[in-house]
């Protein structure tokens, strides 16, 4: 069986599952250095897609959309595709440029009774000149089983909590019992949505937007998240998000951006840093979801003390990383998609498993787009380079190289395939990466490291092969290697090993024989707001670094930048 399941709005994507193998998962931003976020707006393009992956229309037994909606004004603003109906919901699209109008399954369930499977049956996709029935789910379910699916619990038909806090919907706990492959609606743990964390943020420093209504970014939270270690943690000013949240949640409309508001009134004559404010409310939201997530396990014990961890806010790695070291469960697992990002897949696993009953997904991380290896932009030369010439080239110029290698990695995080990596020495390399990505000097740069040496340099460097978790730097390695230190004192820790990625890893052990460290710098190799490199010529065509590696040929430029 081969379904293909469809994101179209924001992290547009194409995903086919044959069997239970994921084939592919090509997001829109991905290819033809698209805008990140980059929608689906002619589903005529959806046959383009899965031409250049190798599977035609009539291969396609259920086409599945994802969900969208939501009864929140925060989220409803960002979305103008989308009609609010009763039962099902409406999206506005084009087939080759001609308009027309898709029912769509509905954000997430009404009510804790709710199927979270319920499947709408559909007519009406257009996809060039032909005309296909399918099927929708909420938008939630994709969260919930595209997560579990890739999960190791599934794998191993073990059964685990699903927690799910999106953008547009409250921290939600689920349950997939294994054996009987049923979901549980646990209900929420708080009553905060996902977009709280960014529309708070848009009232302070440097994400202050003007106006009463903060508009949702995809990107700030990311930046937040960052931006939080300039600031200090004020206990004292938790009592008054408590108060807030107590007294002015009769206001459920928009209620995220008057979170922000009443708090300011409070605070008005205080003297406290947009810094502090910022971390405050970080360290509150974590303290909040630790502590809520325990009662409500603890209220609905079950067999297992799996975790998955799914939605925007799944992206957090310092959330993350407090669940994990909280020591309450036994296994704690995030996918590299957490975010809408892995709604394709996620819609495709609804449909998987209400038609086959089978739950896990066989995948690689590495399955978005081929690289494109062309002709390199007017000013580069290329010659043949070894992976070992390639680490050489690394630690005696100690400058940054594009590195492009087989399929992009799905998720919003470059992962090794797509990346710019350097030399992590000197405190210099991470200022020269901010600087030629255009980023603010506060933004961390990740290291990727061995996976069996990552303990000796961070703790608690456990596996973590899709740069998900906080991992602090140990002492004795804080002047060794400052580009990859943030300024807490933490990393943003990817690990590889020679089965999830044989040429990174190669690239690393060969460094490491010149250098004793077994650690490059690791940031996303793209043009400013846009996906990852497609192709060579994207990459040398960016005046950004002095050479490009892609399948053993080094692409080197004729006049050099100075760093």
């Amino acid at each position: 069986m081969i379904i293909c399941g469809l994101k179209l709005t924001h992290d547009g994507a194409v995903a086919v599952i044959k069997d239970n193998k994921l084939l592919f998962s090509v997001e829109l931003e991905k290819i033809n250095n698209n805008p990140r976020f980059t929608e689906i707006k002619d589903t005529s393009f959806i046959e383009e897609i899965l031409n250049q992956q190798g599977v035609k229309l009539e291969d396609i037994d259920h086409f599945v959309v994802d969900g969208w909606g939501g009864n929140d004004q925060d989220a409803l603003a960002i979305q103008p595709r989308l009609t609010i109906g009763t039962g099902v919901n409406k999206l506005s699209a084009e087939n080759k440029s001609q308009p027309y109008e898709l029912d769509i399954a509905l954000y997430t369930e009404e009510s804790l009774n709710e199927n979270i499977l319920k499947e709408w049956k559909l007519k009406g996709l257009k996809i060039g000149d032909k005309e296909f029935d399918y099927l929708s789910y909420y938008h939630a379910a994709g969260h919930v089983l595209g997560t579990y699916c890739s999960s190791p619990f599934a794998a191993k038909n073990e059964s685990s909590y699903v927690l799910v806090w999106d953008g547009g919907m409250y921290p939600r706990l689920y349950y997939f019992d294994a054996t009987n492959k049923k979901i549980e609606n646990l209900g929420p743990i708080f009553l905060l949505i996902g977009n709280v964390y960014t529309i708070f943020s848009q009232h302070f420093g440097p994400f202050k937007v003007s106006g009463n209504f903060a508009k949702d970014n995809l990107s700030v939270a990311g930046k937040v998240m960052a931006y939080i270690a300039l600031g200090q943690p004020r206990r004292e000013l938790f009592q008054y998000f408590d108060k807030i949240y107590e007294e002015s949640y009769q206001y459920p409309m928009g209620f995220a951006n008057i979170f922000a508001i009443e708090f300011k009134k409070l605070i008005a004559e205080m003297n406290y840093s947009d810094e502090d404010i910022l971390c405050s409310f970080h360290v509150y939201l974590e303290e909040l979801l630790l502590k809520k997530l325990i009662k409500k396990v603890e209220r609905n014990k079950k067999k297992s003390g799996n975790i998955c961890l799914s939605g925007g806010c799944a992206l957090n790695i310092k959330w993350n990383s407090a669940i994990r070291n909280s020591g309450y469960f036994n296994g704690v697992y995030v996918p590299p998609f957490p975010n809408d990002s892995g709604s394709a897949i996620g819609m495709a696993c609804c449909a998987m498993i209400s038609k086959t009953n089978n739950s896990f997904i066989d995948w690689s991380v590495y399955c978005g787009p081929q690289i494109i290896q062309n002709e390199p932009a007017i000013g580069w030369i290329s010659q043949k380079c070894t992976i070992s010439k390639l680490a050489d080239i690394l630690y005696t110029t100690k400058e940054p190289v594009v590195f492009l290698n087989g399929h992009a990695e799905i998720g919003p995080r470059a992962l090794g395939n797509r990346s710019i990596v350097a030399d992590p020495t000197s405190k210099k390399m991470k200022d020269i990466l901010n600087r030629i990505k255009i980023r603010e000097d506060y933004r961390p740069v990740s290291p990727i490291c061995i996976e069996n040496k990552a303990s000796e340099i961070f703790e608690p460097g456990l596996s973590d092969p899709y740069m998900l978790f906080d991992h602090i730097v140990k002492e004795e390695w804080l002047s060794k290697i400052p580009a990859v230190i943030h300024l807490d004192n933490t990393a943003r820790l990817q690990t590889v090993n020679q089965n999830e990625n044989s040429i990174i890893t190669e690239l690393l052990m060969e460094y490491e024989k010149i250098s004793q460290i077994p650690l490059l710098c690791n940031t996303s190799a793209n043009y400013k707001g846009c996906g990852f490199f497609p192709d060579v010529f994207s990459a040398t065509k960016w005046n950004g670094v002095n050479y490009v590696w892609c399948n053993n040929t080094l692409y080197e430029r004729i006049e050099k930048i100075r760093f």
